[in-house]
């Protein structure tokens, strides 16, 4: 200790030698101030009700800043000095810096910008509700396009990318595409077949409630095998598989893409699209329509118990009735709409999985958007059908 004593007290000099001071002194309507010392971040607090006292002085038209003797400056020395300059300029005082080096210019000019901006936020009004809504729809537009754009590109991407051919390395695997057909077709028919017998059974239990009023109760095979046929056999299980097996896709691709599994398949030199996306989407095209047609026979079958409960007619005079009020373009207009509600369920579930983030809440968001989705564009589908058969009379 004492020899660190006799060495500061011999040569090295002390802080004090170097705390910032400031003499004003005016003349002919001229305040002087000149500044020395360090303005830093430590040692402008020492000088700060100094300034202030400078502040509160009036009685002159020219400010007179020397900043020739500042050994050193960091923001908060800027910032003090800025504080002064800009209560007098805001009393008209006319302003001269001299002596400023190239540091202390680059430190005023960029603590001026900071302090003298105006924050954005703060007094801005926000915009009335009819702007909001036109914003929000703007957003839905670009959003709708970035979305087509990403499903033609997976689209192309699985055709093209999967290679298509059967054998070793790079080649289409029947094994995976079996395996999603074993997990989205066969799986999901005990679900289709009681959903679809309920809503037969439902349409035809309303139906023959409303034709009994005009003893036409025979025609209630008429309005289920038409409606079950051409729309609600199709539409029931598209929309089933919508949130059964479009929502697995989203989840398991998105779960990868959290993992980095999708960017490891790029690595080891492999298509993601071809080996996640094309065998889930093969086995989409080829379930639906399979799940359709037994999604069909149950919903006839839940319509005929249904009438034979309800209207008396026995399940032979049902089938009679049937080969007479439906023929075959009744039941292909249901099945053809079922490999392009496929392939809209499997390209939308497989953008949104490749859109999960690198959270739990960014995969539930884009689950609950791909389920969404799914349903509402495969529904305007089926509208899109509807107005094509009436138009050709198919």
């Amino acid at each position: 200790m004492l020899t660190t004593r006799k060495r500061f007290a011999s040569g090295t000099p002390s802080e004090a030698d170097h705390r910032p001071r400031v003499e004003a002194g005016e003349e002919s309507g001229v305040l002087r101030c000149a500044f020395t010392g360090n303005w830093t971040t430590r040692t402008v607090a020492l000088i700060d009700a100094e300034m202030r006292k400078i502040e509160k002085r009036s009685g002159f038209q020219t400010l007179t800043l020397d900043l020739s003797h500042i050994e050193k400056m960091d923001t908060a020395g800027a910032w003090l000095i800025d504080r002064l300059v800009s209560v007098f300029e805001k009393k008209g005082i006319e302003i001269n810096l001299q002596g400023q080096s190239e540091i202390a210019s680059i430190l005023l000019g960029a603590v001026g910008d900071a302090v003298r901006r105006e924050p954005e936020s703060g007094n801005a009004r926000p915009p009335n509700i009819i702007i909001r809504a036109l914003e929000a729809v703007g957003r839905r537009v670009y959003e709708m396009r970035d979305d087509f754009l990403a499903s033609m590109n997976i689209l192309g991407a699985t055709i093209q990318g999967s290679q298509m051919k059967l054998g070793r390395g790079h080649a289409v695997n029947p094994a995976a595409i079996f395996n999603q057909i074993d997990r989205m077709g066969v799986g999901a028919i005990p679900v289709v077949v009681l959903m679809s017998a309920i809503v037969g059974a439902i349409v035809a239990q309303q139906g023959a409630y409303q034709l009994s009023y005009f003893g036409a109760d025979i025609f209630v095979v008429d309005l289920v095998g038409v409606l079950i046929l051409r729309e609600l056999g199709v539409l029931m299980t598209a929309i089933m598989i919508a949130g059964r097996s479009g929502s697995a896709i989203t989840a398991e691709i998105g779960s990868m893409k959290m993992r980095e599994e999708v960017d490891a398949l790029k690595v080891i030199g492999l298509n993601p699209i071809g080996v996640l996306v094309f065998p889930r989407l093969v086995a989409l095209v080829i379930a639906l329509p399979c799940l359709t047609i037994i999604a069909n026979f149950a919903a006839l079958g839940g319509g005929m118990l249904a009438a034979w409960l309800y209207s008396d007619i026995a399940p032979a005079a049902f089938i009679d009735r049937l080969r007479v009020a439906i023929d075959l373009s009744t039941i292909f207009a249901g099945l053809i709409k079922a490999p392009f509600m496929a392939i809209i369920i499997g390209t939308i579930a497989s953008v949104e999985g490749m859109k999960v983030g690198g959270s739990a809440e960014s995969l539930g968001q884009h689950v609950t958007a791909s389920v969404v989705k799914s349903i509402f564009v495969v529904i305007i589908l089926d509208g899109l059908f509807a107005m094509f058969y009436a138009a050709i009379e198919f």
